[in-house]
């Protein structure tokens, strides 16, 4: 009797903590949402079964070019863009993964409707990088990037790509066009 009673008491601890479901829009350094560093393209049909998967092929396969691809939900709301590391290859893994959907959070709370105030607040600037039409700033948690539009800067600052950019140059408010995380 007492371990029939025992067995039971083990297999309700195990089924309550098996019930524990991940944040399917979480990024932490390894996982984005249900997405890990080491899913491969042919697992995204079943991590992705209730979305929608579009493959673009782009025409030069032959010259090692990688083909992103879009997830987007049932209702048509663009969640994520993938690229994968090898082109062609269902066995490939993800490379980068562009954050498209806001309900996707750091653990930090950072998201596509964060600032710049935001990321500074929470996470350490490694470097900025001022690109022709951007401004890109990598920050060391999780292997992230985020680009802000330089129509958010002051004007003298968005026509020079020789200027160096510093956080201080980039207001507090200006919004984060869109954020990448590197595998």
């Amino acid at each position: 009797m007492k371990n029939t009673v025992f067995a039971l008491v083990l297999i309700s601890i195990i089924m309550t903590s098996c019930n524990k479901e991940a944040n399917p829009f979480l990024i932490t350094k390894q996982n984005i949402g249900l997405l890990t560093d080491s899913t491969q393209v042919k697992d995204l049909k079943i991590i992705y079964a209730k979305d929608s998967i579009v493959k673009n092929i782009a025409g030069d396969e032959f010259l090692g070019s990688v083909n992103d691809i879009e997830i987007y939900e049932k209702g048509g709301k663009h969640l994520l863009s993938l690229s994968p590391k090898q082109a062609l290859d269902s066995t490939a893994t993800i490379g980068t993964v562009k954050i498209i959907d806001s309900r996707f959070k750091t653990e930090k709370g950072i998201n596509t409707l964060s600032t710049f105030g935001d990321i500074k607040a929470n996470c350490k600037i490694s470097s900025i990088e001022n690109t022709l039409r951007n401004v890109v700033i990598f920050v060391n948690d999780n292997n992230t990037y985020f680009t802000i539009d330089k129509k958010e800067l002051p004007g003298e600052l968005r026509f020079d790509m020789s200027k160096k950019i510093e956080a201080l140059n980039i207001p507090d408010a200006a919004k984060i066009k869109f954020f990448m995380i590197g595998w």
